[in-house]
């Protein structure tokens, strides 16, 4: 049967549909031998109650949303896993949402979420989203937030982020101590605070060991494998010997160019990338990256979200550690060893 309803059901049963309709939501007041009755005979007929209908007649829900840039990250899908686990846990449904890294989409999400009366919202903001306006506006209107990995500083509710200046520090000071001398950097959009963090890191490791800033070599909005490519072409062109890169992707593009071009790594050129991609210990040679423990990331973000509901907490602002891990693409100094 199709688009069965509690008329259907009571029916079924010989019972008035707003005593199907108390025995579905666990009022108290109905028996529980009916209410049994009640969700065997929905179980039975293939009920499926209309949340979103629900939620607009109790002005309460049990759903909340996530909204990412990319779903088809690693980094992106064990925060959602993650955060699901401990939602599922406290008796929350989600919805998820990607913004495919533009603010209409973004905006679009957002909009979606709340008319459906979500109980509150995990968000990674794309790197087209500049001003906020609309998280802040959300937010301005009781919407419980929790912003995660990229985040507009300053704003109300909760934040959970990596240190991403440590762990883009210690990528370019590796690269530093295996004897590189000329590193450039691939950065995302640097209106984004994360990528702005991650480049203040590359900055001051250079200065620390007194090599000098040229932007000529830092490529901005490069974290895609195939702008990784076109700008290693770039970078090698400049006289570049390493490349930090702020993610993953557009590393891999640049180890493709290198190999391409017979260029030895880690002898000749080395790299390291961002966020410890699957892939990064599978290819050859294997990526030196930055661990951003996505999972400690959902997880607090998750647990931050529901103190933000149950008015345990008006906000925090939460940082997750990140750890280098080395490989091959920049381990010079064992290279030499062998």
């Amino acid at each position: 049967m199709t688009n069965v309803t509690i008329i259907d059901i009571a029916e079924a049963l010989g019972i008035t549909p707003s005593t199907v309709s108390r025995a579905l939501s666990g009022n108290p007041y109905v028996k529980e031998s009916t209410r049994e009755a009640v969700r065997a005979k929905a179980r039975e007929l293939g009920y499926e109650r209309n949340v979103h209908a629900s939620n607009l007649r109790s002005g309460k829900t049990h759903t909340v949303g996530i909204i990412v840039p990319r779903i088809d990250r690693q980094f992106f899908s064990s925060i959602i896993s993650a955060a699901e686990s401990i939602l599922d846990e406290a008796g929350f449904s989600v919805i998820i949402c990607q913004s495919h890294e533009n603010e209409e989409d973004e905006i679009s999400a957002l909009k979606t979420l709340t008319e459906s009366r979500v109980g509150g919202i995990m968000v990674s903001h794309a790197t087209g989203s500049r001003s906020g306006s609309h998280i802040l506006e959300a937010m301005n209107r009781g919407i419980k937030m929790v912003q995660f990995d990229r985040v507009f500083p300053g704003f109300p509710g909760s934040s959970v982020t990596n240190d991403d200046f440590a762990g883009a520090y210690n990528a370019t000071m590796h690269l530093i101590g295996n004897g590189y001398t000329r590193i450039g950097a691939f950065t995302g959009p640097l209106g984004t605070n994360m990528f702005l963090n991650r480049y203040e890191g590359y900055k001051a490791a250079l200065t620390e060991a007194g090599l000098p800033l040229d932007e000529d070599i830092v490529f901005e909005n490069s974290i895609v494998r195939e702008t990784g490519y076109a700008n290693a072409a770039k970078a090698v062109e400049r006289g570049c010997d390493a490349l930090y890169s702020s993610g993953d992707y557009s590393a891999l593009g640049a180890l493709d160019f290198l190999k391409e071009k017979g260029i030895r790594i880690p002898q000749d050129f080395g790299i390291v990338g961002t966020a410890n991609e699957a892939f990064t210990s599978l290819i050859s040679p294997a990526l030196s990256s930055t661990e951003q423990n996505p999972v400690e990331i959902g997880k607090k973000a998750a647990l931050a979200l529901l103190r933000l509901m149950n008015n345990e907490t008006s906000g925090e602002n939460l940082v997750v550690d990140t750890e280098l891990i080395i490989r091959e693409s920049s381990d010079r100094k064992h290279f030499a060893k062998k």
